[in-house]
């Protein structure tokens, strides 16, 4: 292995410009050398190879068949390193592959609508989209950048507010028309409830009383892994379920899920947010090009008419 020292690049560049220029001193003034100096630095690079690349006259410059093949591979690479340097670079062209972490309602109604329209718009971009409502660990799973909603746990990510999903206790008419209709957030605890199979920042519903804002909850009886998941079973009357009012829209016109204490619903909602690695350096291309779209295609208002936007470090 050569040693670090050795900046093979630039040996690489400066005999590239010997031939293709067609002598030390056209090359010299190429590189800001000295003819002197491109000399000596190609009879390093022989002496580092064991081996005659060019044949050297007073009038001209004859590639050895071992200096034929080291110039064209030379050419290849400079030109690879020079395209990996305008793909890594902040104003490239967005390009590369991009992998996606997104909650499933979210992920189903909001952006998966999107995407079409974002990979025409950079078409020198492929995509992973993996659907999940647990919190997942960026760097282990190497995603670029994630969607979650609710509270967030202090980290160094970095976060862009993508708007505010209202939220809404709904169950299906046969479920009420078996159980009753809850009057009072007391009455949940004769409730049957859909739950998560992974923990939550916030382990209640909240609901409005006299005394300010309380959480209450059904005892599960059946847990959900996302947020369609648990739809579907309150579709089907197992009991009731906290779910995102644009989840649920559709049915509540529909009349398959009735909303429920909706004279105690405290408003507000739970953000919604893109969250992505920070660091020292610019952001790639690829990652801002979708957060850019994601603020502008993906974006839900929020309940309280609050529309800031930008991107923030979450508090340690």
């Amino acid at each position: 292995m050569a040693r670090m020292e050795v900046n093979r690049a630039a040996e690489m560049e400066v005999f590239v410009r010997v031939v293709d220029l067609g002598g030390f001193t056209a090359a010299a003034q190429a590189c800001g050398l000295t003819p002197s100096g491109v000399s000596k630095l190609v009879t390093r690079l022989e002496a580092r190879l064991g081996t005659r690349l060019l044949h050297r006259s007073t009038r001209r410059l004859v590639l050895t068949p071992e200096g034929q093949a080291f110039h064209a591979r030379a050419v290849r690479i400079l030109g690879e390193m020079e395209e990996a340097e305008r793909e890594a670079s902040a104003g490239a062209v967005p390009h590369g592959h991009l992998r996606v972490n997104c909650n499933v309602p979210f992920g189903m109604r909001i952006l998966m609508p999107q995407v079409p329209g974002f990979l025409a718009a950079h078409p020198g971009i492929t995509i992973d989209l993996m659907l999940s409502d647990a919190v997942i660990d960026l760097m282990e799973v190497r995603a670029d950048v994630a969607i979650r909603t609710g509270p967030l746990r202090d980290s160094s990510l970095m976060v862009r507010k993508l708007g505010s999903a209202r939220m809404v206790v709904v169950a299906a008419p046969a479920y009420l028309e078996r159980q009753g209709t809850p009057t009072h957030p007391g009455d949940l605890a004769r409730h049957a409830g859909i739950g998560w199979t992974f923990p939550r920042a916030i382990a209640g519903w909240p609901f409005l009383t006299d005394g300010g804002i309380v959480e209450h909850a059904p005892p599960a009886i059946a847990r959900a892994s996302d947020g369609d998941a648990a739809h579907l079973l309150a579709l089907g009357g197992v009991g009731l379920a906290r779910l995102a009012r644009f989840q649920v829209e559709s049915d509540i016109a529909a009349g398959t899920l009735v909303p429920v204490l909706e004279d105690r619903n405290p408003g507000g909602g739970e953000d919604i947010h893109a969250v992505y690695l920070g660091g020292a350096g610019p952001l790639p291309a690829r990652v801002r090009a979708f957060l850019d779209f994601a603020a502008e295609h993906c974006r839900l208002p929020d309940p309280d008419g609050n529309r800031k936007r930008g991107a923030r470090q979450m508090s340690r």
